[in-house]
């Protein structure tokens, strides 16, 4: 085999190894996948010959898990945002370029390092090229608002036919800890292998890795067993409305009365305490409803002792002098405690605000109610059905760091989403599996409604208890149960597994220079 086509052979290889990761993620939940993609790379970052090598085939997997994983944002561009199909192609492989980024600036400080220190494989393999990737990701999901998806770590939820032994780590370090685990258990299942070539181990050290894997694992299922929360009232009957609203008329003149008459029907038809609707479940400003409409549904609401928590944008004037308005993507409550009132902190960028320089967008985009102002980061919990409501709307449950705070002393954890962006694709499954693991993270049950799916109740193990079909109209009842405890990553948050990667490629680069002290290879 030529030199070039042994080159683009390993380019195909890292492409698609990172393609195959996807499989790790909902609706596939086969987590192992995980282990093959970083396997593959971090066997390329080793066997690269410099650290621009190793950046080149970061990039390529980056490449391969993105536009595999999330390049469905081309539906909500061209589809629904208007967008001609070249530039939405063109917009999507720029998006999944610039995200590549981060796994390529982990493998070119990875190698760099390793190159620096000359520290062995099983060091470079175990601390430095995992910690690199776990700090990368982090940056991702932090960078200009940032975009966790697919963080290796949120594979690691309950979900098809494996059992998913990490996931008992999720209330101990959130995501990236469990990131972290995972590249350092694929790393060492790479040492085991005979994919690295070059690398031999001793019988030893085989054994000892084949432990450490082992531990971790049984550690995992067993703190998975540890009760994080407990009851903090009794079972509560809630109703989760899922009203199926094609996107392409959402938010269309003639299809407004229709849409208020369908959720006043499917709100009328539970009598269940709580009843959650979507995001922007009404396709009107709050004070362009017609007065009427939420008289009648407050007091039917009232008359049946229930609360409704409804999607709704809200426009409010700033500056009564110049007539500046306002906009937030709030949820609001109705019934016996009407008036409280959650704005979403957390905006899209392109989607509910637009970035400076960035608004020669607007000239192709056709989103509506995309001039959002972000709400107020204190905004306290809303009390509905008697128990404390953290409420995150759409892509807030992305943010682990973000909702752990919030639930401290929340009951329960509510999260109102519209996925009819993105058709019939991987997105709304995938986004399910964010609030699959904010609840194991907090150790509280998770309630979503949304406009097409998934709607859904999430136990405080983070698996789906019950769940609508997607692009389907109708309603889910359920009864859960109120908790409340803080877990560990509720009080420290990603700190602690940011901080045992720094002290990976700290100990790392120490190993090397005192074994070069010694005269002894590193």
């Amino acid at each position: 085999m030529t030199g070039r086509a042994a080159a683009l052979r390993r380019a195909l290889i890292e492409f698609f190894a990172g393609a195959a990761g996807v499989l790790a993620f909902a609706p596939f939940y086969l987590w192992p996948a995980a282990l093959l993609s970083l396997g593959v790379l971090f066997a390329a970052w080793w066997r690269a010959p410099g650290a621009w090598g190793a950046f080149l085939a970061g990039w390529r997997w980056g490449m391969g898990m993105f536009l595999a994983g999330v390049s469905w944002l081309y539906v909500s561009l061209h589809v629904y945002g208007n967008m001609p199909a070249i530039l939405a192609g063109m917009a999507i492989l720029l998006f999944c370029g610039y995200l590549a980024l981060f796994p390529a600036l982990a493998g070119w400080c990875a190698r760099w390092l390793v190159v620096r220190t000359g520290v062995g494989a099983f060091v470079a393999m175990l601390m430095v090229f995992p910690a690199m990737f776990v700090l990368a990701e982090f940056l991702r999901g932090w960078f200009l608002t940032g975009f966790p998806w697919l963080n290796i770590g949120t594979s690691q939820t309950p979900g098809g036919l494996l059992p998913v032994p990490l996931a008992g780590f999720a209330p101990l370090g959130g995501a990236a800890l469990l990131s972290l685990l995972v590249a350092m258990v694929a790393a060492g299942v790479l040492l085991l292998s005979p994919w690295l070539r070059g690398v031999h181990a001793s019988r030893r050290a085989k054994a000892g890795i084949a432990a450490g894997i082992a531990v971790v694992l049984a550690t995992g299922a067993l703190a998975g067993r540890i009760e994080w929360s407990v009851p903090s009232g009794p079972p509560v009957e809630a109703a989760l409305v899922q009203g199926n609203i094609p996107q392409e008329i959402k938010w269309r003149a003639e299809a407004f009365e229709r849409t208020l008459s369908l959720y006043r029907d499917l709100v009328r038809s539970s009598s269940a305490p709580l009843i959650v609707l979507p995001e922007t479940a009404l396709p009107g400003f709050l004070h362009d409803l017609p007065p009427e409409y939420l008289a009648d549904l407050g007091a039917s609401l009232r008359e049946r002792k229930s609360e409704l928590v409804l999607g709704v944008p809200v426009a409010e004037r700033r500056d009564p002098a110049s007539g500046a308005f306002r906009y937030a993507n709030s949820a609001i409550v109705l019934g016996s405690t009407d008036g409280q009132r959650y704005d979403k902190r957390h905006l899209v960028a392109f989607g509910e605000f637009m970035p400076p320089l960035f608004s020669w967008v607007y000239r192709w985009l056709q989103i509506p109610l995309a001039g959002f102002t972000p709400g107020a980061p204190d905004a306290p919990l809303l009390r509905v059905a008697g128990i404390a409501a953290a409420v995150n709307i759409c892509y807030e449950d992305a943010f682990g760091g973000e909702i752990a705070p919030a639930a401290r002393e929340a009951d329960v954890l509510i999260n109102l989403s519209n996925m009819a962006w993105y058709g019939r694709s991987l997105a709304a499954s995938q986004h399910a599996q964010f609030s699959q693991l904010r609840a194991l993270e907090t150790a509280r049950w998770m309630l979503r409604a949304t406009n097409t799916g998934v709607t859904a109740a999430i136990n405080e193990r983070g698996e789906i208890f019950a769940a609508l079909p997607q692009f389907e109209t109708g309603v889910l009842p359920v009864v859960f149960t109120p908790r409340r405890g803080v877990t560990p990553y509720m009080r420290w948050g990603d700190a602690p597994a940011l901080a045992l990667c720094a002290a990976l490629i700290a100990l790392a680069g120490t190993r090397a220079w005192r074994a070069r002290a010694a005269g002894a290879p590193g």
